[in-house]
């Protein structure tokens, strides 16, 4: 019987790649939410407290980002803790998910309260504001842009920031119509607006980071794909109890039993299906079980 796992080189967390980016949107955007949150208050603007409160997730979020890249990297696997602390930056993810939902669920609701009485807001405070803000988060989107394509956990952040962004030009819309036309009802209704652009996105965000909490396979990754063609290589009869999963952002995972046929060399077919998972679906770190047709039989008899 054979065992082997395949991994050409280290696997590392796709994240730890924008700390410093990360790093710089936490002390751009929390001097930034200090501003609006005072603004915000002394003017009585919703949209712009609205856009503080959605700064200030993005400032825990990007925090809790940076947390989770420091534990995943100083805390390597362990004989207790097998795949180190990667997972923390799912978590971190979720966490960042469970915050956008929160705050874009208050802010619907306060809002939709003050239709019905809209409080009167100096508009030039809330403009200056804004456009403080907007410049804070265009700064950090850019910042955390190309990390959001290979990381759960910078996408999570990059979501906050780009609420953020939109939450900075809708008050920025609702400053100027309330200082050219004295409309009250702009900026309650620019607050229910960022909320509900919120939160479809944070549902996204929250779905894949349980998807990878519950282990289930990658997005665009076909499991039976895999079965086949690692059935199709030579030497191989069988193939059974195969798992594809990530362990966080650019670490996927597989493991899987493979039967020989007849007089086949199993150095042979392990290196062919390690080089198969590497080549075509980028799996560097796959634990494989080449057994005799005997051995295989023990597989059958388990109940899970």
């Amino acid at each position: 019987m054979g065992h082997g796992h395949g991994h050409t080189a280290a696997p590392a967390s796709a994240s730890g790649r924008y700390l410093r980016a990360l790093l710089i949107s936490l002390v751009i955007g929390a001097g930034f939410m200090v501003l609006e949150f005072v603004v915000g208050f002394a003017t009585g603007s919703l949209a712009l407290v609205s856009d503080a409160a959605h700064m200030f997730t993005d400032v825990l979020g990007v925090g809790m980002a940076l947390v989770a890249i420091m534990l995943a990297r100083r805390s390597g696997p362990t004989p207790s803790r097998t795949f180190g602390m990667y997972r923390a930056e799912v978590l971190a993810a979720l966490a960042n998910a469970v915050l956008l939902f929160g705050v874009a669920g208050y802010v619907v609701v306060e809002a939709i309260g003050r239709i019905t009485d809209p409080p009167e807001v100096p508009g030039l405070p809330v403009l200056l504001a804004a456009t403080a803000g907007l410049v804070a988060n265009v700064v950090s989107f850019f910042l955390l842009r190309s990390g959001a394509q290979e990381s759960i956990n910078v996408r999570g952040a990059y979501l906050e920031v780009l609420a953020d962004l939109i939450g900075s030009v809708g008050v920025l819309v609702s400053g100027a119509i309330t200082l050219t036309t004295g409309w009250r009802y702009a900026d309650p209704i620019i607050g229910v607006a960022i909320g509900l652009f919120v939160l479809p996105r944070t549902w996204t965000l929250a779905r894949r980071a349980l998807r990878i909490l519950f282990q289930h396979a990658p997005v665009g990754v076909d499991v039976s794909q895999i079965s086949s063609e690692l059935s199709a290589l030579p030497g191989v009869a069988d193939v059974h109890d195969l798992h594809v999963w990530t362990l966080t952002s650019g670490m996927e995972v597989a493991s899987a039993h493979l039967t020989v046929a007849g007089e086949a060399e199993q150095s042979a077919v392990l290196t062919r299906a390690q080089d198969l998972l590497a080549k075509r679906y980028s799996i560097e770190h796959a634990t494989l079980q080449v057994e005799a047709p005997q051995s295989a039989r023990r597989c059958t008899e388990l109940s899970w």
